[in-house]
C-alpha cells in the first residue's frame, strides 16, 4: 500500500465515515485540465480509476510532467493550506473516476474534529512526504544524466 493509499485508510472507521459523507463522485474525460497551476485551490480528490498527470509551466518550454498519479491517490493538497492555490496544474491522462470533497468543508470538519484533523493532516503529511521522496530521488537521477550539478 502507497502512502497516497493510506489516505482513507489512515483514519480510524468513524472518522473516515464522517469524511465519506462529504464526498461526492465525480468523473474527467480523457485530457480534461482539473485545475491549473497558481488557481484556487478549494478542494481535492481521491483517485478511484484512471491516471492524472501533475504538470509544472516552465516558461519558454513546454509543461513538465512532475508525478502520475493512479488509483486511490490523493490529487491536491493546496487546498489545507493558505493561500488555498495550486503549486502545480493537473490533467486527465485516461479517464478518471474520483471521490471529491469541498476543502472548505473539510477545513471546518477538522476544526469541529480536532482528533479526526490530526488524522488527515498526518496522512496528507506522509503522502507529501513521500511525494518528496520521489522528486528527489528523480533530481538526483537528473543530476547524474547531466554529469553533476555544474552542468546545470
Amino acid at each position: 500500500m502507497t502512502a497516497a493509499t493510506r489516505l482513507l485508510r489512515a483514519l480510524p472507521a468513524v472518522h473516515r465515515d464522517r469524511l465519506m459523507e462529504l464526498a461526492s463522485e465525480v468523473s474527467f474525460a480523457q485530457d480534461a485540465r482539473i485545475f491549473e497551476e497558481q488557481g484556487p485551490a478549494d478542494r481535492f480528490w481521491v483517485i478511484r480509476s484512471g491516471a492524472v498527470t501533475l504538470d509544472l509551466r516552465i516558461p519558454g518550454r513546454r509543461a513538465a510532467t512532475v508525478a502520475t498519479l493512479g488509483p486511490g491517490d490523493l490529487l491536491g493538497w493546496s487546498w489545507m493550506f493558505p493561500p488555498y492555490t495550486w503549486d502545480f496544474g493537473a490533467e486527465a491522462l485516461s479517464p478518471v473516476r474520483a471521490y471529491e470533497f469541498d476543502g472548505a468543508q473539510v477545513r471546518a470538519l477538522c476544526e469541529e474534529d480536532p482528533v479526526l484533523g490530526y488524522a488527515l493532516v498526518r496522512a496528507v503529511a506522509e503522502v507529501l512526504a513521500h511525494r518528496l521522496q520521489i522528486a528527489r530521488s528523480r533530481l538526483m537521477d537528473l543530476q547524474a544524466q547531466r554529469g553533476g550539478i555544474a552542468n546545470w
